[in-house]
């Protein structure tokens, strides 16, 4: 049995399709058409559909959509009608936006049809789609499952659940407009950033001293006796937030906090940082507090975490290892772009009732290349000197040694927003210059943003302080404090507050790249690489081509792809010839 799930409603459109409750594929559209978040989020184009990431899973099955069984949307007009007819706040700033937004969403299952399928078509709301793709992608028989983001369809921002076999019941909601997910985007413009930013303010929160605004965001947002949180609706004005041009109504957050926004062009200061770093421990205030809560609801053990707010690793590791969970789960695509796989998972195992299926264990569910494609576009470029290395891995780590840095193209490419070793740029870790170097040279990004280490997963234990172990590490979900006697080796990966976002590689999972680390250490000692995502300002690459345009127009020194390792002809001679 073939289910199809596809996200295509607001943002991070993607596809998944499951075979007899298996992930056979899984991408995101942006990957494919070269457009951050795939698309646009407007009201009038709810139904255009992720037909890249679509016709990619079909492929990869050897199917066409006359042999799936079923079709899944995460959204579900009835949810957002009901909030339409009872005057609810909604993602939308009018009620021509809701209306069109409705008249639209009909026409998803109407292009299926046209497109070919005859089987089944369901809509599964957009909270119990993440909840699914958490729950249902972990192997817990049992397990509190927290839902955190910016609104669903439902008029709520975020939703405790309790998994059970196949069923998964959702016990409390936090109604929006109080939005940890929305708080984040406002916050991401008062400092400057996009709306699309909250991985920067992030990053740039362990520079600041939480203290400083504690007293004014405990006057925005605060937790409630019934395990939830509330917030000021009349100062935070999430409802005049705008996508496209990226805007807020920054005025309340001025008058509480006592600063003025900051212009794009102006330099981040001090008092910058320190509202980050406010921001951040109060979500970590809140998202404990809602753990803590849940799990006395539900009385499970296991803790699965889902929406955008858990791509928050600092929170992550706050949640888990402060609070009364023994284990957790989350999927590297925790975001939007998991709906689909969630949408998938609801179908199969709650609506369907089938046998549960096997763990997400990894993130490579996206394209693949073969060799003599990978060679047809080499062939194709000017410029190049390729060579096949005899011992791949040990020549990589070789020039790793030497403080080279490199883009990795290997295998299939992850789903979700975090490159894991297969469409990743990586470096020396040991030197704080190949990060700064990175982040100007290649990446042409802020001096604030961190650089992930990818670890033996047999050496995690070793190098970083760990309470309680979980696989979310495995997906740079977690921050974790790096050992003291470890930090004068790892500069490059080193946060400013001595923590690092991790990648915990399994040899059974990502063998190539476990290799490249082993090769690595046993010349250095250092079990770790340094890893970011292989892009510059755009999508993470997706295919050989992606990866030589980028490779080209950077400062990265080899390209290992495949079995071949790629450089420039010379370093200025070879990029200029390509360009022209």
């Amino acid at each position: 049995m073939y289910i199809l799930g596809i996200n295509s409603v607001y943002h991070e459109s993607s596809a998944c399709l499951l075979k007899d409750g298996n992930v056979v594929a899984a991408a995101e559209e942006e990957r494919f058409n070269r457009i951050k978040h795939g698309k646009q989020a407007r009201a009038d184009n709810p139904d255009e559909l992720p037909v890249n990431a679509i016709r990619f899973c079909l492929d990869k099955a050897g199917i066409t959509l006359a042999d799936v069984d079923h079709v899944t949307c995460a959204a579900d007009p009835a949810e957002i009608k009901a909030v339409k007819d009872g005057g609810l706040p909604s993602p939308w700033d009018s009620a021509e936006k809701q209306s069109l937004f409705l008249g639209t969403l009909p026409n998803i299952p109407k292009k299926f049809a046209e497109l070919g399928f005859t089987g089944d078509f369901h809509w599964v709301a957009h909270h119990t789609a993440h909840g699914a793709s958490a729950y249902f992608a972990s192997t817990f028989p049992d397990a509190a499952v927290l839902v955190v983001d910016a609104l669903g369809d439902d008029a709520y921002s975020t939703r405790f659940y309790h998994g059970k076999g196949n069923e998964l019941d959702c016990v409390q909601s936090v109604r929006y407009p109080a939005s940890i997910g929305y708080l984040w985007e406002l916050v991401s413009v008062f400092l400057g950033f996009g709306v699309y930013d909250a991985a920067k303010v992030m990053g740039l929160a362990a520079y600041g001293d939480p203290q400083r605004f504690a007293e004014g965001f405990a006057r925005l947002a605060w937790t409630t006796d019934d395990g939830g949180f509330d917030m000021r609706h009349d100062v935070l004005n999430f409802s005049d937030i705008l996508y496209y041009p990226p805007s807020a109504d920054t005025s309340g957050l001025e008058s509480v906090l006592g600063v003025r926004p900051r212009r794009p062009e102006e330099p981040l200061e001090d008092v910058h940082h320190d509202i980050a770093a406010a921001l951040q421990e109060k979500t970590n205030e809140l998202v404990l507090h809602m753990a803590r809560h849940l799990h006395g609801l539900t009385g499970a053990s296991r803790l699965c975490l889902a929406g955008g707010v858990a791509l928050n690793c600092v929170t992550n590791q706050v949640a888990f290892e402060q609070g009364p969970f023994e284990e957790l789960y989350v999927q590297p695509a925790a975001h939007d772009g998991g709906l689909s796989l969630g949408a998938a998972l609801h179908v199969w195992n709650a609506i369907l009732g089938k046998e549960r299926g096997q763990e997400m264990r990894h993130a490579y569910w996206g394209p693949s290349y073969t060799e003599a494609e990978i060679d047809k576009e080499l062939a194709a470029r000017d410029g190049l000197v390729v060579e096949r290395p005899e011992d791949f891995e040990a020549h990589v780590a070789r020039l790793l040694a030497e403080g080279h840095v490199i883009g990795l193209f290997q295998g299939a490419m992850e789903l979700g927003p975090r490159a894991l070793g297969n469409r990743s740029i990586i470096g020396d870790p040991r030197s704080r210059s190949m990060r700064d170097d990175l982040n100007h040279k290649v990446k042409h990004r802020e001096y604030f943003r961190p650089l992930a280490p990818s670890v033996l997963s047999e050496a995690v234990p070793e190098w970083f302080e760990i309470a309680k172990e979980t696989s979310a590490g495995d997906f740079m979900l977690m921050a974790y404090p790096a050992k003291a006697d470890k930090h004068d080796r790892m500069g490059a990966v080193l946060h400013v507050d001595n923590t690092c976002r991790i990648q915990a590689v399994r040899a059974d999972v990502n063998p190539r790249f476990h290799r490249i680390i082993s090769e690595f250490e046993a010349l250095t000692g250092v079990p770790m690489v340094l890893n970011t995502s292989f892009n510059d300002q755009e999508p993470i690459i997706c295919s050989p081509a992606d990866a030589l345009a980028t490779f080209l127009k950077t400062e990265i020194d080899y390209l290992a792809i495949g079995p071949f390792l790629v450089r420039k002809a010379d370093a200025v001679g070879g990029r200029e010839e390509a360009a022209e």
